[in-house]
């Protein structure tokens, strides 16, 4: 596909005459009499360069729009041209972003030149970036229990198709490391995988933020912006907690799938692309499906391939293994010299329930490497020993998980709470239940739900 060449200069015969030279080389151009229209044609689409005149209507208003360029379009190199050029006025252009500085009349040889230089340079720009995304090593889907085992070969098998996958698990499971993993092993890897949380987004912020949005659509929108399916295209959208999403946006997601084109909001003109999409969820889709908050045509159309990544107390075997490597990415990262943890230490992180789960225990971990003083990690002096052993104690003062994201935190709340209405009952499951408003079903749920299964199964 040709490069587009932006001229930008007041003066319409200048204009002519470099868009008949560009264009004689198969370069595709657009123009800009002055700044304002300039920083229109910038917000359309970014072109693959711009030779800008620095003097138009009388002032320097090119440097306003080289620093617009600076801000929103940094990649675009910018060849500077000047009627009024100076050895001062070439080096506040440099200095301010130019790639180039050319001096009026401009010598057609000496342009092109320029031109040529400055595509290779953005050329080797990109390539070095996708070879340095390449070379970040990928976190890696840790574990050799059969649950892992199955969920690995899954995702070998469908990283490479253009498939749509649906990724379910609680909350810490490691739902956006497997999604990474889909996508550095598909043919789309040569291009960053974009990310929406979509849990964190205001209701009425969703759209713009998938699908961008005009100048003036909105109180706010000052400018023209790029959604995420823009910055998708040919590349992989990653929709975490896709079951937050309004029905409204979900209808608008359908179409795009189905259709492959959207229109930014408040705009009117057709944006074709090409995405594939990695959809997570934590909450049961069956659940919502009943409820009539996920829609069955984009559930089916997300469902395409399933992938349930499981808690952490289904695949104890693999806590040592996880917790070695924690620690190993710990303590390098970080320049931490050397430590271990003790056989007995990681036979008690098996015995843990584990309601956060990975991440929980990645920062259990993380936690104990920055203050543990000695060579080896014997045992976790702020944990709460497990239900199991009947002797549940609550640190005083332990407001660690007032720094987890919100889910994490009120879990980490209900269980510390329900530990000590337990203990202050002598874990008497009615008189308990009695205390919190609860029936014993109701308790027995919530027991189960926050990761006491085995226990609470042990006192029916």
């Amino acid at each position: 596909m040709p490069e587009t060449i932006l001229v930008v200069d007041d003066e319409k015969d200048i204009r002519l005459t470099l868009g008949g030279l560009l264009a004689d080389e198969g370069y595709l151009v657009t123009f800009a009499s002055g700044g304002p229209e300039a920083q229109e044609r910038l917000e359309e689409s970014a072109p693959s360069a711009v030779i800008l005149d620095l003097w138009m209507g009388g002032s320097e208003q090119g440097f306003l729009v080289l620093e617009h360029i600076r801000q929103h379009s940094p990649q675009v190199p910018v060849i500077v041209i000047s009627g009024h050029g100076n050895i001062e006025t070439a080096v506040k252009a440099v200095k301010n972003g130019a790639y180039d500085f050319i001096e009026k009349p401009i010598s057609v040889d000496t342009l092109l030149l320029a031109v040529q230089r400055a595509l290779n340079f953005k050329r080797l720009e990109t390539e070095n970036q996708i070879l340095k995304y390449k070379s970040t090593p990928p976190g890696l889907i840790t574990g050799q229990s059969p649950a892992m085992t199955a969920l690995m070969k899954t995702v070998e098998m469908v990283a490479p198709t253009p498939a749509s996958v649906l990724i379910t698990g609680e909350n810490g499971v490691g739902k956006e490391l497997v999604a990474q993993t889909i996508h550095r092993l598909s043919q789309r890897s040569d291009r960053p995988m974009i990310e929406l949380n979509c849990a964190a987004i205001p209701e009425e912020l969703v759209e713009s933020e998938l699908f961008g949005h005009e100048k003036g659509s909105f109180t706010g929108a000052d400018r023209r912006r790029q959604g995420r399916f823009d910055m998708a295209n040919h590349s992989t959208l990653f929709l975490d907690e896709i079951a937050d999403m309004s029905l409204k946006t979900q209808a608008k997601i359908l179409r795009i799938l189905q259709e492959k084109k959207f229109e930014r909001v408040g705009g009117t003109k057709t944006i074709m692309v090409d995405v594939r999409i990695i959809a997570a969820s934590n909450k049961d889709l069956s659940v919502e499906l009943a409820a009539g908050r996920f829609r069955k045509d984009l559930f089916y159309r997300l469902n395409v391939v399933p992938l349930a990544v499981p808690p952490l107390r289904e695949r104890l075997e693999d806590i040592p293994e996880l917790a070695r490597q924690f620690l190993s990415d710990c303590l390098l990262a970080n320049n931490l010299g050397q430590k271990t943890l003790s056989p007995g230490f990681l036979a008690s992180l098996k015995e843990r329930p584990w309601p956060g789960n990975v991440r929980e225990l990645k920062n259990t971990i993380e936690r104990l490497a920055f203050t543990t003083t000695g060579g080896v990690i014997e045992s976790d002096p702020t944990v709460t020993p497990s239900l199991a052993g009947a002797e549940a104690t609550e640190p005083k003062g332990d407001t660690s998980y007032m720094f987890l994201p919100y889910r994490e935190a009120k879990a980490e709340f209900e269980r510390r709470y329900f530990l000590s209405q337990l203990k202050i009952h002598g874990h008497n499951i009615t008189q308990t239940a009695e205390a919190v408003n609860l029936d014993r079903t109701s308790l027995h749920k919530k027991l189960k739900a926050l990761g006491f299964k085995d226990w609470v199964e042990g006192l029916l």
